[in-house]
């Protein structure tokens, strides 16, 4: 027969280790957690290094160069997807210069961009 005492122990043990686990796991799937997670791709100096480049812009705080540096990982995220589809049309999985022209001239929100890769 054993203790009440001991028992009563054990049980506080493992309910201390599944909580233990509990936490570890929750931390693990917390987005935000670890250097492993990166908000941005792209190197937050590099942008702040072409936003000053520009004479006109005096001050960028930064929400701002975080803003523009998720913006862009967005639009490249578009447009190579776009340039990719023309690639595997061609039956090619490496994307070309002439696979984002393709892109360019399809799409309306790629307009702008129209004469920029001559």
């Amino acid at each position: 027969m054993e203790d009440p005492e001991n028992a009563a122990a054990d049980e506080r043990d493992q309910e201390s280790r599944q909580s233990a686990q509990l936490d570890a796991e929750a931390e693990a799937e917390r987005p935000n957690s670890g250097a492993q997670h990166k908000l941005l791709r792209l190197p937050l100096s590099r942008i702040k290094g072409l936003i000053k480049a520009d004479p006109e812009v005096t001050l960028a705080s930064q929400e701002a160069v975080f803003a523009i540096g998720k913006a862009t990982e967005l639009f490249v995220e578009v447009i190579a997807k776009d340039a990719y589809t023309y690639a595997l049309q061609a039956k090619r999985k490496t994307i070309q210069r002439k696979d984002l022209d393709n892109a360019v001239d399809a799409a309306d929100e790629f307009a702008f961009l129209e004469g920029t890769l001559e």
